[in-house]
């Protein structure tokens, strides 16, 4: 059976079971707490890190990017990068947004500040990287706003990996109870849409322990 090893709150990770599940393809996921590095799980990937995907065939690919890419490739139905050259670019271009840019600016000062630092050892939250997550959150919504009210999904006229992007970080954040859904009410349509969709089923089932999301996690009447 082909095997995603995952974190359950990680937008690389989810971005990655969102793209299996839009394509159909079937998996088995594997937890791996990343702090503890094994060896065995460090042999596959020396960067340490999740997503790591390990084919039946033995093929092992790391990088939440370089999988999704392998995915569009290895598995064409249902394509996720777009079909035009200017649509991929564009879903490139957003991915890249998304997995960057508000990764940088907003998950990691407040996901990642407020659940994993401590499992990481680095101490505990700083109160001036979680102002600047919050203080980052509002134009990174506003823009999401935009696309959501310009085009029919984020890159252009079909669900496409920048979708899955964006969603895999907002449904991190909106676990731990970090998303105003009031702000916009384009971003909440959006996403009510993405949520409502089969391939997003098993995220919203997630849970982990000691953490509990807010009543509107799983409702996709929210």
């Amino acid at each position: 059976m082909r095997i995603l090893h995952h974190l359950p709150l990680s937008p690389a990770c989810r971005k990655v079971r969102l793209a299996l599940n839009e394509k159909r393809i079937p998996y088995e996921m594997r937890v791996e707490r990343v702090w503890d590095r094994r060896e065995e799980f460090l042999a596959m990937n020396p960067a340490g890190t999740v997503p790591v995907l390990e084919e039946e065939n033995g093929l092992v690919v790391a990088d939440s990017y370089a999988i999704c890419e392998y995915l569009d490739e290895a598995y064409p139905d249902t394509p996720l990068l777009g079909r035009t050259h200017a649509e991929r670019a564009e879903v490139r271009r957003l991915v890249a947004w998304f997995d960057v840019k508000f990764d940088r600016e907003v998950t990691r000062n407040l996901y990642f500040e407020r659940q994993l630092k401590r499992n990481l050892g680095f101490g505990n939250p700083d109160g001036g990287a979680l102002r600047a997550g919050y203080a980052n959150l509002k134009p990174h919504v506003e823009y999401i706003g935009w696309l959501a009210e310009t085009r029919a999904w984020l890159a252009g006229g079909q669900i496409s990996l920048a979708d899955l992007a964006a969603a895999a970080h907002l449904s991190c954040l909106d676990y731990v109870g970090d998303i105003d859904w009031s702000l916009n009410d384009a971003v909440k349509d959006w996403y009510a849409r993405v949520k409502s969709r089969p391939a997003f089923r098993p995220i919203l089932a997630d849970r982990v322990s000691g953490l509990t999301p807010p009543q509107h996690y799983a409702d996709l009447d929210f």
